[in-house]
């Protein structure tokens, strides 16, 4: 028999990893439309850290179970879902940092018998927001050059393995150490360049003295004026978020210079419009799996004893792949 109590995280006050700590919440309702899962791992990702301090686009008021993305499995499910009782699972629902969740069926998808839980639990945001934005939006083409910024974290290594499933030529990957550029190169990065005052002119050289033709940019901060300036003719920056903590501004007329272009792209408010969107997604990712391509780099996997660390990791720019909390151990 399952209990009615459950092992969470919750943020308490909004004041960083400080207000977050490990509770036990009641398991969610069963209102026959969800499907209840059984948490194996959850993913911390960097908008739980903004949302811990009430930063992220969605704000709920404490206290509230966080996290976007997990893998576990099917408890239950409603006749009409693709998923049933059983099925190893990868989803991404708000709650998701706790021991059992429901979830939209749309919402979930069967893990690819290639992937663990947790590389599962590191799948769903990162690789939907590469294929997203590099794809849909930045209309990236095969031998093609890529400079992804903040290239070891999640957001940078799944970008790497994305652009290089679409066919990129040359995939650049801009780090802040050797040892965050070993983590680029192992997630397949053909180049890294380190941070200087002088990185916008090694890209230039890594390519010839051409430039790339997509920046892809999770950072945001002074990192994006010279990702434009790394920009070969027609290419174009693509705006995945600001890891950096600063909005950039950029004077228009630089667009002009090399007929360059900077793309807005938000997965998460296309997916909000569109049902269907992930599932077409989803469908791309198994194709780039069965190839080869894709194999998430899984970082700290910490017990939900010590969940709160996750969010310390990422404040501290410490997370080398993608950090997880494991809620039970995986089903033999």
């Amino acid at each position: 028999m399952h209990g009615t109590g459950m092992r969470a995280l919750e943020i308490q006050s909004l004041t960083g990893p400080d207000g977050v700590a490990v509770v036990d919440r009641d398991e969610p309702a069963d209102d026959g439309r969800s499907v209840i899962i059984d948490v194996v791992t959850a993913g911390v990702s960097f908008p739980d850290l903004l949302q811990s301090r009430g930063l992220y686009q969605v704000r709920p008021e404490p206290p509230f179970v966080p996290g976007l993305e997990m893998a576990g499995v099917v408890r239950h499910a409603p006749a009409d879902a693709r998923v049933a009782a059983g099925d190893r699972v990868c989803a991404w629902t708000r709650g998701a940092l706790a021991e059992v969740v429901a979830a939209r069926p749309h919402e979930v998808f069967a893990i690819p018998a290639e992937l663990s839980f947790e590389e599962g639990a590191s799948f769903i945001l990162n690789y939907q927001t590469a294929v997203f934005c590099m794809g849909h939006r930045g209309g990236l083409r095969a031998g093609e050059t890529v400079l992804v910024l903040g290239a070891s974290g999640g957001v940078g290594t799944s970008g790497i393995q994305v652009a290089k499933a679409f066919g990129a030529a040359q995939v650049i990957g801009l780090v802040s150490t050797e040892e965050k550029g070993q983590v680029a190169r192992s997630a397949g990065a053909d180049n890294i360049v380190i941070i200087s005052d002088t990185w916008k002119d090694d890209v230039l050289e890594a390519t010839g003295g051409k430039g790339v033709d997509m920046v892809y940019d999770p950072v945001g901060g002074d990192r994006f004026l010279d990702g434009i300036r790394s920009l070969a003719r027609f290419g174009r920056l693509v705006v995945v978020g600001f890891a950096a903590g600063t909005i950039p501004e950029i004077k228009v007329n630089r667009l002009l210079l090399r007929n360059v272009s900077v793309v807005g792209a938000a997965w998460g408010e296309a997916a909000a419009h569109d049902d269907t969107l992930t599932e077409r997604i989803h469908e791309e990712l198994l194709e780039m799996i069965a190839g080869g391509h894709i194999h998430p780099p899984v970082g700290a996997v910490l017990p939900v004893e010590r969940g709160v660390e996750a969010y310390r990791l990422l404040d501290d720019r410490q997370a080398v792949g993608k950090v997880l909390v494991r809620f039970r151990p995986d089903p033999s």
